[in-house]
C-alpha cells in the first residue's frame, strides 16, 4: 500500500513540477525530464554519485550514533526514578535549545571533516530520541515487570524482554520523525567549510556557478536519501516490532 502511496505521489509531484515549469518558462526552474537526465548522469559518471555516497555516509553514521546512545539512556532514564530525576533537568534544558546553532562549535574543535558534521546530527537526534523513548518506556505496566521478576529475571533482563520490546515502536517513530531533521542538518553543514557532499554540491559545484539544472539533480538526490531512509525505518519496523503488522 505504501509503495503505492509513493508511486502516485511521485507522479502528482511530476506533474505539479511540470506544470509549474511551464507556467515559470524560466531556466531557474527547469522541467523535470532535463533534470532526470542530468541527474542519472552525474550520478553514474559524473561528480554527484561521489557527494551522493559522502552524504549517505554522514546521515547514516549519525543516525546509528544517535540510536546507539540515546536508546540506552532513554532506556535507563525510563525504568529508573532516580535517575530520571537526576538528569531530566538537563534534559529538560538541552532539549529545546536549537543544536544547529552548535555547528561553527563542533567545526572549531572537531574539524571541517566528517565527524563535526556527523556529532551534530547526532547530537540533535539524540535528544529526539531519548525523550521518546524515555517517556514509552516510564508507562509500563508494572504487572508486566513483576510477572518478569516472578521467573527469576534480574534488571538486565528485564530491560531486554520488556522495556526494549516494547519501546521499539516509539524508537522506531523516533527515527521516522528525524530523517527530515538529519537531512536538513546535513545539507546545512555541507553547504559550507567542506569540499563534498550534496549540500556542497548544491550550494558550491551547481548554484554557485547558475548550473541550474545541476542544482535541481542535487535536490533531487537529497530528496530520495531522506526518502530511502523514511523506508528504510519501515522495514526495520517490520523487521525488529512484527507483531505491529500482524493482521
Amino acid at each position: 500500500m505504501k509503495w503505492r502511496q509513493l508511486v502516485v505521489g511521485l507522479i502528482l509531484t511530476l506533474l505539479l513540477w511540470q506544470g509549474l515549469a511551464w507556467l515559470i518558462g524560466r531556466p531557474i526552474l527547469p522541467a523535470p525530464w532535463p533534470v532526470v537526465q542530468v541527474f542519472w548522469t552525474e550520478l553514474w559518471g559524473g561528480k554527484l554519485g561521489r557527494h551522493f555516497l559522502v552524504s549517505v555516509w554522514r546521515v547514516m553514521a549519525g543516525i546509528g550514533l544517535a540510536t546507539v546512545l540515546a536508546v540506552p539512556a532513554g532506556l535507563a532514564l525510563g525504568q529508573s526514578r532516580r535517575l530520571n530525576a537526576i538528569f531530566s533537568p538537563l534534559v529538560y534544558i538541552a532539549y529545546p535549545v536549537p543544536k544547529v546553532v552548535l555547528l561553527p562549535i563542533f567545526l572549531l574543535l572537531l574539524g571541517i571533516g566528517d565527524l563535526s558534521k556527523i556529532v551534530l546530527i547526532a547530537t540533535i537526534l539524540f535528544f529526539q530520541i531519548l525523550v521518546v523513548v524515555r517517556d514509552e518506556a516510564s508507562t509500563i505496566r508494572p504487572e508486566l515487570i513483576m510477572s518478569v521478576r516472578s521467573l527469576g529475571a534480574g534488571r538486565l533482563a528485564v530491560l531486554r524482554f520488556v522495556y526494549l520490546p516494547a519501546s521499539i515502536p516509539a524508537m522506531l517513530t523516533a527515527l521516522r520523525l528525524s530523517i527530515g531533521t538529519a537531512v536538513a542538518v546535513l545539507f546545512l553543514t555541507e553547504s559550507f567549510a567542506t569540499t563534498s557532499g550534496l549540500g556542497y554540491y548544491i550550494m558550491v559545484e551547481s548554484w554557485g556557478r547558475v548550473a541550474y539544472t545541476e542544482m535541481y539533480a542535487g535536490v533531487l538526490a537529497m530528496s530520495l536519501l531522506g526518502v530511502a531512509l523514511y523506508y528504510l525505518t519501515d522495514w526495520l519496523e517490520r523487521w525488529l516490532a512484527p507483531w505491529l503488522h500482524v493482521s
